[in-house]
């Protein structure tokens, strides 16, 4: 416990504060006070007011875990394959120590009605927007982590996305490889099929701009990995309307 203490304490910020805080800040107060702290960070974020607003490793895994849990009880039922595709994920992205603790985190969550509304707020707020597009891709994996991707799934994580700030031709864009069939590309890039060629390459060079694995590099080597799928996503879609037009 002790490992998860020394990380949490020196990567957590404002997630203590606010609706995250508090559905979790108790457990994150057990797991300090077993690691041997002899302060808890939860009451003292709460005393200092929460005005740093950038977004360390642990903010973006506590909004993770939350948001996770409010996913995964979408449907009504908590399935092994979502529990395992969000354990898989903590631990390529913190290490196992850090998942392990992680996981006792969204067991906390998942007992508690999220208030999907605060917590997208108070994430919104806090988190620049790449950062905040790279949770909105993990949300639909574990909506497609069993194979089936649910309707009430989907249409919770489009009203997070919407609380979240997140465009709608983002939320498609990010949406559409999720989908079972063929994807379409010029959703991907957020354009049309009548979109001249001009058109497509500037579409293309936002968003490779836009969710370039380096805008989120602070968070650490694993999410910047999760970040680089999406990348190659859209770098994939311009290449198969390329190939399709036969421009260069």
């Amino acid at each position: 416990m002790a490992g998860f203490g020394k990380w949490v304490g020196g990567a957590l910020g404002w997630a203590l504060g606010g609706p995250i805080g508090g559905i979790l800040g108790y457990q994150v107060g057990k797991l300090f006070s077993s690691g041997g702290q002899t302060s808890n960070p939860f009451t003292q974020g709460r005393s200092q007011g929460f005005q740093n607003r950038t977004t360390n490793p642990g903010d973006f895994a506590m909004s993770l875990v939350v948001l996770s849990a409010a996913v995964m009880q979408a449907d009504g039922k908590v399935l092994k394959s979502e529990l395992d595709f969000v354990k898989k994920f903590l631990k390529l992205n913190f290490g196992s120590t850090q998942a392990d603790q992680l996981l006792l985190l969204l067991r906390e969550a998942l007992k508690q009605q999220v208030d999907i509304r605060g917590v997208s707020s108070q994430i919104r707020f806090n988190m620049d927007h790449p950062k905040r597009l790279l949770l909105l891709q993990y949300l639909y994996g574990i909506s497609k982590a069993d194979g089936h991707v649910d309707k009430s799934e989907i249409d919770l994580i489009r009203t997070i996305a919407r609380h979240l700030g997140i465009s709608v031709k983002d939320i498609e864009s990010i949406e559409e490889p999720f989908h079972s069939g063929s994807l379409n590309p010029f959703k991907v890039l957020e354009i049309n099929e009548a979109s001249t060629d001009a058109e497509v390459k500037k579409a293309y060079r936002r968003l490779a701009i836009k969710f370039h694995p380096d805008k989120i590099g602070d968070l650490g080597e694993g999410p910047r990995k999760k970040a680089k799928e999406r990348f190659l996503q859209v770098q994939a879609a311009y290449e198969q309307i390329k190939k399709s037009r036969g421009f260069k």
